[in-house]
């Protein structure tokens, strides 16, 4: 995978990590070409203050920037909508401060375009010699269609239907591995190869589609957690923040927002 790869390359075994981010970014620097011409992920280096200083092309210009430069020294938060970049800003102080690794992370962004676009985001804290943390290292890869010639895709695609017309209510595992004839172990193994995602990821992509749309219109926003199957406004709100950085109210005002 990728993302591990990109891992492993900025963290390194204990005995060989860097003292400094300077140091750290002498060597993967020289990696950056390669990492320009990926154009399905973003991909970045952040200090312990959280600002970028380093980016590869994809991140530079879904920040509506032409080069890099720009971007280096800045934070998120200087980045991205007033609306948005506090959040991204939020996220990467738990993994600064607190060391935490988000992995798989379902996260609905906002593009250039203002058009929203699925991805899945992987955060490492960097630690020099001494177990102090230096930075992070991240990357969001755009969300890959389904593979339509696995052998289980037909039968995944019923369950993937099967959300679409009941995400609106609870969606219990024992439901989808019923319509799939298969195990949860199973379940759970296929949709990630086909789908790229869990059945709760599923749902939830699901169910925030919904959400984007709802969040267009003038539907007060207790309504729209009812009619994505949150009974629970508080709980709508949490995880709705969690999938993009921003609260359903922020979304809307983003989303409203000219161009």
């Amino acid at each position: 995978m990728m993302q591990s790869a990109f891992a492993t390359l900025c963290q390194g075994s204990e005995t060989h990590r860097p003292h400094t981010i300077e140091e750290l970014l002498a060597g993967v620097g020289l990696l950056l070409p390669m990492l320009d011409v990926i154009p399905n992920a973003a991909i970045f280096i952040k200090d312990d203050q959280a600002r970028y200083v380093l980016a590869n092309r994809t991140l530079v210009q879904r920040c509506g920037l032409k080069h890099l430069q720009p971007l280096l020294g800045k934070t998120s938060a200087e980045v991205f909508p007033a609306q948005l970049g506090p959040g991204y800003t939020e996220q990467d102080r738990r993994v600064l401060e607190q060391g935490f690794v988000l992995e798989d992370q379902l996260e609905l962004h906002l593009y250039g375009t203002r058009e929203p676009g699925w991805c899945l985001t992987h955060k490492w804290p960097l630690y020099n010699r001494d177990g102090a943390i230096i930075g992070l290292a991240g990357i969001s890869v755009d969300l890959q269609t389904a593979s339509e010639t696995h052998p289980a895709y037909q039968r995944l695609a019923a369950v993937d239907e099967y959300i679409r017309a009941h995400f609106n209510r609870r969606v219990t595992l024992g439901e989808l591995t019923r319509i799939a004839g298969i195990s949860v172990a199973q379940l759970e193994r296929y949709c990630k190869r086909v789908f790229h995602l869990t059945p709760r990821q599923m749902i939830q992509k699901v169910r925030l589609e919904h959400a984007h749309l709802l969040l267009h219109t003038e539907m007060p926003i207790t309504e729209v957690a009812l009619q994505c199957g949150y009974t629970d406004h508080s709980a709508f709100t949490r995880q709705f923040k969690a999938l993009t950085g921003f609260t359903p109210r922020q979304y809307r005002q983003a989303t409203a927002a000219p161009a």
